[in-house]
């Protein structure tokens, strides 16, 4: 579950494919030059992200809740092991649902409502678990909170990568990753000193802090000008660059950018298995579903139990230095991605991933 989205790879895919299908979405986002970005302010593109990635600290937290919290929720609910399998693996099912509905969420009420929607579906996925007495209640509230992170994985990085200027795409995308990393670390520590319902408690923080700060930050101007709101789309891009910045010739540039969007042919699902494209998909795919086999979504969630089975006298021990080189490993694989390219990277993660399981 912890990726960036199929959505940055593939625009339109919630109200029909638009061609070309399997281009780069960052490479979309690049009609605009470095001569927009060299007089504008960036305090506001930064402030946007720090604001949007409050949602990928919120799937993070969304993960990681169930690996420090089994043992003391199976006792106080008097829970089998497979109603806690359960409830651990729910999430991902709200989750699927969340994603595939996220596209078009987005596109018909803005990212930042979309946001705001995901924030509050989290925020009654907490409450519920929270005063949750037996393992409906428990599951439902799972259920939510894999909703709401469904939606987050797609409209976070793409708000981002919208709103970011061309030279600090990049990093500022990768931050999405990272904070989600963070969640889940911060999820296990605190687990390990506090209680369930409270750590349940805790996993709305992120949310209220993305519900204010959606206040002071614009909307995503490349939406705005798609749903032809032009002076609110003038006002975000200014505010984003700064007053005093040149932004005509970027404001132009978008609009174009979206007319021949617009002007593209739809495309059904089934035409991504055309002859063109298919080895792209199943590479792009292949990559993602090989990844979720590796099993990390079972370590992830029952992280705790899982070193306890394998010896550890404290199961939370073992969660803890997981939670710890998380966070590491995931700045050094973001700073190493634009140096070494990203198929090194991979190769590498792969026999990672067989030593592992070996």
């Amino acid at each position: 579950m912890e990726k960036d989205g199929c959505s940055r790879d593939i625009e339109g895919c919630e109200d029909g494919l638009e061609v070309p299908f399997l281009d780069d979405y960052s490479s979309k986002m690049d009609v605009d030059s470095d001569d927009h970005n060299d007089k504008g302010s960036v305090f506001m593109v930064v402030l946007s992200t720090c604001v949007a990635v409050c949602g990928s600290f919120e799937f993070g937290s969304c993960v990681g809740y169930s690996a420090p919290t089994q043992s003391a929720i199976r006792t106080e609910l008097d829970l089998s092991v497979a109603q806690f399998s359960m409830f651990g693996s729910i999430i991902t099912i709200g989750a699927m649902i969340g994603a595939v509905a996220s596209g078009r969420i987005s596109d018909l009420v803005g990212r930042k409502w979309a946001m705001r929607l995901s924030a509050v579906i989290c925020i009654h996925g907490w409450l519920a678990i929270y005063y949750s007495m037996g393992s409906w209640s428990l599951d439902a509230g799972r259920f939510f909170t894999g909703f709401g992170i469904g939606i987050f994985s797609y409209v976070v990085p793409v708000f981002i990568a919208e709103i970011a200027p061309k030279n600090l795409r990049g990093g500022l995308t990768t931050i999405n990753q990272l904070m989600i990393v963070c969640g889940s670390s911060v999820a296990y520590l605190l687990g390990a000193v506090m209680t369930s319902r409270y750590l349940a408690l805790i996993g709305i923080i992120p949310c209220l802090f993305l519900l204010v700060g959606l206040f002071f930050i614009p909307e995503s101007p490349r939406w705005l000008a798609k749903v032809g709101r032009e002076k609110d789309f003038d006002a975000a891009l200014r505010k984003l660059r700064g007053e005093d910045a040149d932004v005509i010739k970027e404001a132009a540039e978008i609009q174009a950018y979206v007319k021949s969007v617009q002007s593209l042919p739809k495309a059904r699902i089934l035409d991504l298995f055309g002859t063109k494209y298919i080895r792209s998909l199943f590479i792009g795919v292949g990559m993602m579903v090989f990844q979720q086999a590796s099993g990390i979504n079972g370590i992830g969630f029952y992280a705790s139990d899982t070193f306890s089975a394998v010896g550890l006298s404290n199961g939370n021990t073992g969660t803890i230095a997981y939670a710890i080189v998380q966070v590491p490993i995931t700045l050094v694989g973001a700073m190493l991605m634009d140096r070494t390219g990203r198929r090194p990277l991979l190769l590498v993660q792969r026999q990672e991933h067989l030593l592992a399981a070996l």
